[in-house]
Order: structure tokens, then C-alpha cells, then sequence
């Protein structure tokens, strides 16, 4: 049986490029049939990794069968895999974080979760000597992820062992790091195409604070005005979106890369409270900017309130 390996629902660059260097390393390496897939179509920087380094766009699933191998990346939480993920046999977990619970499995299985800034740097780990058999699309997949996930070093989820790989992989492909992170943080930016639920599902995770549902959703751009010169038009998509969605309220941070800040939108009293309680600012009008905001799973999470 094929071995599907995919990480979580609205794939970014992580959940896009593990899923391919981990495949290839069980088919080539280990010599187990694997296949890469996702769970959604991916965001526009994950779609420039994938042209920009010469895959074919993995399959998209939404149902996994029962008994059906897997290895599950970039996530451990169910909610953001499959419905029926407890039913496929799930083989192994690399994930950067923290432990949600919910997954059962049919045995014991390898799980590796590590407070690392990316999935593919644990994967360089766990490789060991095999790593130096990864050709250079999978250098620069590997390459792509961390700098997707660190916003080239800026989030503060980076570590040295981070920043050391990506600078080794960049020698080893000739490749300029600020110039490559520019082109992959403007294919990000290049969102006109997208519907307003569009924008708000793109990178988004579900997220309940005591009794409250979220949609917690990110933009990382280096052109934030483009999509806040949208917000009057995102604010009236987000009741829908929670509505379909199951949440009772969308919360939309827009993260300016290079000045190092977001922007919650705030439609309503309810997430003006929320963003008051949270991150200790005064809400005056329809958005808020908050310094040094970059990291939904560090900064974001953590720290809401209701």
C-alpha cells in the first residue's frame, strides 16, 4: 500500500514542501512507496516552491480511506486533517507544534514533535547521513520551508538550528537568501486573484478559547495595503465564513513582513474586546496595528482571550 504523506488543511509552504522532501525520502532512502498529497489547494507562495523547484502539483484529497498508511506532517491536530484521520492508519507524526491531542492510532508509531521554527528542519534531523543524498529540488523545497516559516529569520519562532540549515542549503545551491525570500514573500503577497472567503480560509486555523470558536486566520505580505484596502469587503464575508465554518467569530491578522507588525481587522464589539483582552491595546476604529506581531502558533495563540 502507498504510503500518503500530507500536513494540514489550506496548506502554506510547510505543509506543501514536508509532505514532498519526506515522500521522497521514504521512497528513495527507506525504500517505501510514498506519495506526497495535500489537503487543499496551496496558498500562492507554496504554489511558486513547487513550479520554482519543478514538482508536479501534489494530488488534493479530502478523505482518507480506513486502514489507509499515513504519515501526517506540520500538524497534530484533527482538526485540521481529514474527518475520518483516526480511521487510516497512521504510521508516523513530525510536527513543530504543540501537542493538541485527539489523534488514536492502531499502535505505537514514531512521533517527533520539536519546538523548531519548521517541519523541515526536524526532517534534516531525522535523516541523518541521508540528507546529503537529497537532490537540489528538495534542498530547495527544505530551503523554502524555513524561510516561509521564519519570514527569513524575522518571526521570533526561529532558532540558530533554523537559521544554520537554510544558510547551508543556500550555499550549497548558489542561491541568494534575501533575494530568493523577496520572490517567495512576493508570490505570497499576489492575492488579487483570491475571493474575500478566499483570503480568509487561506492560511487558517481552528482555534476555541473556553467556550468560543475561532477561525484564526494569517496573511503574511510585503504589500499589506492591497488586502487592507479590501477589509471593508472581508469584514462583511466573515459572518458567512464563520457561519459555514462553525466558529462564531473570524479573527484576521494581516502580518506586514517588513515592518514587523500586524493588522487585525475588527468588525464587531465582540472582536474588539477580544483583541483588547489579548494583546493589551486600545481598539479605536475598524482595524488595530500591533507591534511586533508576526507569529500566529507563538504570539497569536497564545495569547487570546475572551
Amino acid at each position: 500500500m502507498t504510503t500518503l504523506v500530507f500536513g494540514h488543511k489550506s496548506p502554506d509552504t510547510d505543509s506543501t514542501g514536508s509532505p514532498l522532501i519526506w515522500a521522497w525520502y521514504l521512497n528513495e532512502v527507506k525504500g517505501v512507496d510514498a506519495k506526497a498529497v495535500l489537503l487543499g489547494e496551496p496558498n500562492t507562495e507554496a504554489a511558486f516552491v513547487v513550479e520554482k523547484w519543478g514538482f508536479d502539483k501534489p494530488e488534493i484529497i479530502s478523505e482518507v480511506a480506513e486502514g489507509q498508511d499515513v504519515v501526517i506532517v506540520d500538524t497534530n491536530n484533527p482538526a485540521e486533517l481529514p474527518d475520518a484521520i483516526n480511521d487510516a492508519n497512521v504510521t508516523a507524526i513530525i510536527d513543530h507544534h504543540k501537542l493538541v491531542g485527539g489523534l488514536e492510532t492502531k499502535g505505537p508509531i514514531d512521533i517527533t514533535i520539536r519546538p523548531l521554527a519548521c517541519t523541515a528542519t526536524i526532517m534534516y534531523d531525522l535523516m541523518g547521513d541521508d540528507a546529503d543524498k537529497m537532490p537540489d529540488n528538495i534542498k530547495g523545497a527544505m530551503l523554502s520551508c524555513i524561510l516561509s516559516d521564519t519570514l527569513e529569520f524575522r518571526s521570533p519562532t526561529t532558532t540558530d538550528v533554523d537559521k544554520a540549515l537554510a544558510e547551508k542549503l543556500a550555499s550549497e545551491l548558489n542561491i541568494n537568501l534575501g533575494q530568493y525570500a523577496s520572490e517567495m514573500f512576493e508570490a505570497k503577497s499576489d492575492v488579487a486573484a483570491f475571493s474575500d472567503a478566499e483570503l480568509i480560509r487561506m492560511d487558517s486555523k481552528e482555534y476555541t478559547v473556553g467556550s468560543t470558536d475561532l477561525r484564526v486566520s494569517v496573511l503574511e505580505t510585503t504589500a499589506p495595503k492591497m488586502i487592507l484596502d479590501r477589509k471593508d469587503s472581508l469584514m462583511a464575508s466573515m459572518p458567512a465564513v464563520a457561519s459555514e465554518d462553525g466558529a462564531h467569530e473570524v479573527l484576521l491578522f494581516v502580518v506586514d513582513i517588513l515592518n514587523e507588525e500586524a493588522t487585525l481587522l475588527v468588525p464587531n464589539d465582540t472582536v474588539k474586546a477580544i483583541a483588547e483582552a489579548s494583546f493589551g491595546c486600545t481598539v479605536e476604529g475598524d482595524t488595530v496595528v500591533l507591534p511586533g506581531i508576526m507569529s500566529r502558533k507563538k504570539q497569536i495563540i497564545p495569547n487570546l482571550k475572551v
